[in-house]
């Protein structure tokens, strides 16, 4: 709700009934929050939160066996409907019910002002979100955001930093905008044939018996068929380690507080995703930038080893990145069993974004933060 409404009041009954997978609300002291559309994003997963609903989650909050973080906290505040009335009884309920509707009358009057303010469409997701003070936020979220970041300077990396739950306009040209959005299910569209027809090349051309690695010029060794799933388990293993390198490097370098020009660059790479992790559109790489990085790594593999055995490592690579991007979009919006490999790495990429933004780079395993000592410490109470 708009920070300049008047809070709405609800008595613990009403609070109570909120329970269900469709309507969802908790308390932080005698705050009241409506944490239905939060359920999936969760990281601890739906179950947990609608076992605590209607409950104050004060001490939940605190940990054990997590500590939240401020960012966590923050992020609540976005879901923030009303103040529980402790006090009311059965006489005071009418009463509360007259406030509430006056309350909501002002809403409304708000919400048309606004509505005249922006000139949106009445169905523009923008409209919808009411996360972000328009008043107070350091940049203009009724315009485009990527010229805007760089004017930020030092104040840019602890605003990127806060996430909100809200999408984001980049462009103002509708086809520049179009061009940033790509919906998951491309991904595997675009790449899987291609690992399908290269991996069935490659085998069939190792199956016939002519490759071979020339140690000397006149010695050799042959290149049997078998060798085909090695050769692409290590391409998938050197694209995690590719991972993590342009995780690491390149979407969380600092940029220069006084670079405009870098700071827009690291919003448009990555820096959006971390205001708005939960902005479904830009979860995965649109083909066409990917397509940069799969081609410097295919030409990298056939330059150094054998075409064969460069494209069948290629192969694996291709399939680990697919990988990466469905893992990806899993972690923001799946609900993964509790106990599983994909529920501990949701709750450790979670924590990248909110609270170690300098660690824990791995995505699809954290098996390359140990060796460079990006780990994520373990919480301590």
């Amino acid at each position: 709700m708009s920070p300049s409404t008047s809070p709405r009041f609800f008595t613990e009954r009403e609070v109570a009934r909120h329970s269900t997978k469709d309507s969802c609300w908790v308390l932080l002291g005698t705050r009241v929050y409506d944490v239905t559309a939060f359920l999936r994003m969760h990281p601890g997963g739906e179950a947990l939160i609608r076992s605590r609903a209607g409950k104050d989650l004060t001490r939940v909050m605190e940990g054990p066996p997590h500590r939240h973080s401020p960012n966590a906290r923050r992020w609540l505040e976005q879901y923030y409907i009303g103040e529980l009335d402790q006090e009311s009884g059965a006489e005071e309920v009418q009463t509360l019910r007259v406030r509430r509707k006056a309350s909501e009358q002002a809403e409304e009057k708000s919400a048309e002002k606004t509505s005249k303010m922006e000139d949106e469409d009445e169905n523009s997701p923008y409209k919808l979100c009411s996360s972000v003070d328009l008043d107070k936020d350091l940049v203009d979220w009724r315009k485009p955001l990527a010229w805007q970041v760089g004017n930020l300077r030092e104040k840019y990396d602890a605003w990127v930093h806060q996430p909100v739950d809200r999408p984001i306009r980049l462009f103002g040209n509708p086809f520049m905008e179009a061009a940033t959005k790509t919906s998951w299910y491309w991904v595997p569209v675009v790449w899987l044939p291609i690992v399908f027809y290269l991996g069935w090349h490659c085998y069939t051309t190792l199956a016939q018996g002519n490759t071979r690695i020339e140690l000397t010029s006149d010695f050799s060794i042959p290149v049997p068929k078998h060798v085909f799933p090695v050769l692409f388990m290590m391409g998938w293993f050197l694209w995690t380690f590719i991972e993590y390198c342009i995780h690491r490097f390149v979407f969380h370098m600092k940029p220069p507080a006084h670079n405009y020009y870098l700071i827009t660059l690291h919003f448009l790479l990555h820096g959006q995703h971390h205001k708005s992790p939960y902005d479904g559109s830009r979860l995965v790489f649109p083909p066409g930038l990917a397509s940069i990085v799969v081609g410097l790594f295919y030409m990298s593999l056939c330059k150094t080893l054998p075409e064969t055995l460069g494209s069948s490592m290629f192969v694996g690579g291709l399939c680990g990145y697919v990988v990466y991007d469905m893992i990806h979009y899993y972690l923001h919006y799946g609900s993964p069993k509790k106990g599983s490999y994909l529920y501990s790495l949701k709750a450790y990429h979670v924590k990248h974004h909110f609270e170690h933004q300098r660690s824990g780079f791995g995505i699809t395993t954290t098996f390359w933060d140990h060796p460079f000592n990006t780990v994520i410490p373990d919480e301590k109470f």
